[in-house]
């Protein structure tokens, strides 16, 4: 894939400040394409699909609202917290996507590890490919992501 104006625009948009406070790139100096197609790699690698991991975060985001902001333990193994925000933050990838504010908070606990992610992050994944840019403070390493939640 190849960076062109209109990703050169898109990752304008990732930048901080400019949809979101921290942005989505963090200090990630890549090229987007670059950015994708390096994590599209590892989760190929790790034989899982996009499509396969945010099911999987949606489903612990989905489990954690039934606490209302209080932790809710799944399968024994996990526990989840949503905290809500008000408002909505749309996809800088610019076709009109919203998600609600909020951050979800997955425990294993078996391993001790946790991951943190937003609504947007489940879309930005299963549409996009994209897991966000190196220090960004939702960025989902997907190797990190696949082992916390089990997926490998």
């Amino acid at each position: 894939m190849k960076q062109t104006p209109d990703f050169d625009k898109i990752q304008e948009n990732m930048r901080a400040g400019s949809i979101t406070g921290p942005g989505f790139l963090g200090h990630d100096e890549r090229n987007l394409v670059d950015i994708i197609s390096d994590d599209q790699a590892k989760v190929k690698e790790l034989g899982l699909t996009n499509e396969i991991i945010a099911n999987k975060l949606e489903m612990f985001m989905k489990q954690g609202e039934r606490g209302f902001g209080s932790p809710v333990k799944v399968d024994d193994r996990f526990v989840v917290i949503v905290e809500e925000s008000r408002g909505y933050i749309p996809c800088p990838f610019r076709h009109g996507h919203l998600s609600k504010k909020a951050n979800i908070n997955v425990r294993n606990i078996a391993r001790k590890e946790e991951v943190d992610y937003s609504p947007i992050s489940i879309h930005l994944i299963r549409e996009h490919g994209f897991y966000q840019g190196k220090g960004s403070p939702y960025r989902l390493d997907p190797a990190k992501v696949a082992r916390i939640l089990e997926l490998i």
